[in-house]
Formats: C-alpha cells, sequence, structure tokens
C-alpha cells in the first residue's frame, strides 16, 4: 500500500465507507450514528466498493454507527478483498463473539480497531473494558487479523487514568495500541487538562511504538496534546475519502458535506482538485486516519523533511535520531546528503527493492 501511494499521489490511500448509519450504542460525545436507519443495501454497497475499486484505492475501512449490525458485512469484505484491497472494520465490539471472529477471519478481514473509553461504563461511553475485556480475550484467541486498540482522552471522560490501564491490557493481549484525543463535533480539537498530559505522556513512555505511530505522536500528536496548531497540509477528498450511507463524498466524518459529490460522479480530476485545497479546519484537527495518510505523502514529497519531522533530533543542530531500520531504508531509496555518491552495493540494492515494489 506504501510503496502504491509513494509512486503515485492521485489515488486514493484510505476510504471510510458507511454500510449502516444506525449504532446499539450512544455514546455522549459521538456524532456519527442513529437509532433508527436501515443497512444501505447489499448491491449499493457492492457497486461503490467496484467504484472504490475504480479510483485505484488501495484500503477500505468499514465505519458507521456499528458495521457489524450490516447482515451482509462478510460479502462486502470478501467483495473488498477480490479487488486486491486491504479491508479494515472500525466496530465498537459489543457484538463480537467466538463464530463472528472467525466469520470474519474466513471474510478474509485485514484489520479491526476498537475504541475503549473507560474502564466502567458512565452516561458518556458505554465501551468500557469491563464491558469488552471478554470479547478482547476472544480476539486473541480467534482473529486471524490484526487487531488495534485506542484509547482516548478528552471529551469529558471523568477518569483520564482509564487510558492508562486500557493501553497496558491492550498490550498485555499483544495488540497493537493507539491514543486517541477526542474531538468535537467539527472535528476540532479539545485541548488536554495538565492531568490528561500527564497521564498521556505516562503511556507514550509505557508502551511500545511501531515506527509510523511513533512518528505520528511527532508529528501530530504532541501538539495536540498541548492545545497548539499543527502545519501540514490536509489531503481528504482525494488521498483520503468519507463515502456516507448515501454514496456521497466528504473531507471526513466531521466535514460531511464537503464536497459531497456523489461517488458514481467522483473523478480523477476531483481527486487532483483536493490533493491541493487548502482545508481550514486543518490546523486543529484530531482525525487522525487522515494524519496518517498526509504523512505517506510528506514522505513522497519531502523525506528528509520528513523524517527529521518523525524523528527530531535532541538538540536544535543535532542530526535526526532516525532507528537502524530506518537509516537503512533511506541509504536505499533516498538520493545521497550534499550530492554525493552512493556505493555501488547500495545502488544495486536500491535497484532490485524498487523494481520489487513497482516504483520508478
Amino acid at each position: 500500500m506504501i510503496a502504491q501511494a509513494i509512486k503515485s499521489p492521485y489515488h486514493p490511500i484510505l476510504a471510510h465507507i458507511i454500510p449502516i448509519r444506525r449504532c446499539n450504542l450512544s455514546c455522549a460525545y459521538c456524532n456519527e450514528y442513529d437509532r433508527v436507519s436501515n443497512p444501505v443495501p447489499t448491491a449499493e454497497m457492492l457497486h461503490r466498493i467496484e467504484l472504490l475499486a475504480a479510483l485505484g484505492t488501495a484500503m477500505i475501512t468499514f465505519s458507521g454507527g456499528e458495521p457489524l449490525l450490516h447482515t451482509d458485512l462478510d460479502d462486502l469484505i470478501q467483495a473488498v478483498r477480490r479487488q486486491g484491497i486491504i479491508a479494515t472494520i472500525i466496530t465498537n465490539g459489543y457484538l463480537l463473539a467466538p463464530e463472528r471472529i472467525k466469520r470474519l477471519n474466513r471474510a478474509g478481514l485485514d484489520h479491526l480497531q476498537i475504541s475503549i473509553d473507560n474502564v466502567l461504563p458512565d452516561d458518556v461511553s458505554k465501551k468500557s473494558l469491563k464491558v469488552l475485556d471478554q470479547k478482547l480475550q476472544w480476539l486473541a484467541e480467534f482473529a486471524e487479523f490484526d487487531v488495534s486498540i485506542n484509547s482516548v482522552l478528552g471529551g469529558g471522560m471523568r477518569s483520564p487514568e482509564d487510558a492508562r490501564t486500557i493501553a497496558h491490557r491492550a498490550a498485555e493481549l499483544g495488540f497493537e495500541t493507539t491514543l486517541g484525543i477526542i474531538h468535537d463535533h467539527s472535528g476540532q480539537l479539545q485541548p488536554l487538562g495538565h492531568k490528561e498530559r500527564t497521564v498521556y505522556e505516562q503511556i507514550r513512555q509505557e508502551t511500545k511504538s511501531g515506527f509510523w505511530a511513533f512518528s505520528y505522536d511527532n508529528l501530530f500528536h504532541n501538539n495536540l496534546a498541548l492545545g497548539l496548531p499543527n502545519d501540514w497540509h490536509c489531503r481528504a477528498g482525494s488521498r483520503y475519502l468519507y463515502v456516507c450511507e448515501d454514496g456521497l463524498v466528504h473531507y471526513c466524518s466531521q466535514q460531511r458535506g464537503y464536497p459531497a459529490i456523489p461517488l458514481e460522479r467522483y473523478k480523477l480530476e476531483d481527486i487532483e482538485r483536493e490533493y491541493w485545497t487548502q482545508k481550514p479546519c486543518a490546523p486543529y484537527c484530531t482525525i487522525s486516519c487522515v494524519h496518517r495518510v498526509a504523512m505517506i505523502d510528506l514522505v513522497r514529497e519531502k523525506p528528509r523533511e520528513a523524517l527529521a519531522s518523525f524523528y527530531p533530533p535532541a538538540a536544535p543542530d543535532a542530526p535526526a535520531k532516525l532507528s537502524f531500520g530506518v537509516k537503512v531504508l533511506s541509504s536505499l531509496f533516498l538520493p545521497p546528503v550534499n550530492g554525493g555518491a552512493q556505493s555501488v552495493v547500495v545502488k544495486a540494492m536500491a535497484g532490485v527493492a524498487k523494481r520489487l515494489l513497482g516504483i520508478n
């Protein structure tokens, strides 16, 4: 997916598609659900998957509402995989059981994400560790797909320390852990208080992060935790698409109504236009999916500057603190610093790697 994204900028990397707006929960901070909507007809969903494939989409995430409420979700996942596209879902986890997890295995699901808001349910959210821990154990035992658990801070959660407990439990079960900062109803930042920032720093220090999670924290999350704006170019409507239950393409879940063009009429010129469009909501945006997509284009356009942002130096004039693996990849794929020459061996290895990945 990353190789394809770096090769060409004018196709979606990730599309969120809504098979049903209805949800079985009613979290107080959420504006992405209702209690009455019917599922989008399966034939229409299959058609939308074909349209996204025609645009060159690399990954499709089913969200909602609660996507597991769609009775034909397994068929939709299979349709995504037949197109050679990565298939993921975002779920509240309530409907998971051993047989349901095995059905997701058979459908070919690649990744599942659950956000857990607190340890004990309250009037803000019922997505609690107490309720979901058995579901997590079943996922650890039966899931053949990757699982990530997102703990959250902000948004009126009563006990910020719960995020730390949730992150530790996810790590115990062998799941990837992420941390989200809850936004308002336009996707904008609600700054963390002192207690919440303390918990945020503790989670960062105590949990292991992969390359993209570590880089994301340095590029976006650190500022957001302090209530500061981020200087970045949002590619929503281009590299990231949000397709609502009515089949309209929007920037994201929190900016529904822009550009609101039917997916059937969404063309290359729309993708190119939105690739360059400046979004006024970007500086204080907390939508991590859009951030992560933009990180790939930052690597594509300005690789050395991107690495310096992902791995900031310990001192202003010091070099970026790159990991060994990143140093190796940099020597293979990036031009030498200050016009120096690559060795014959490195040049040959880079040529082989690029051919394998289909990168010119």
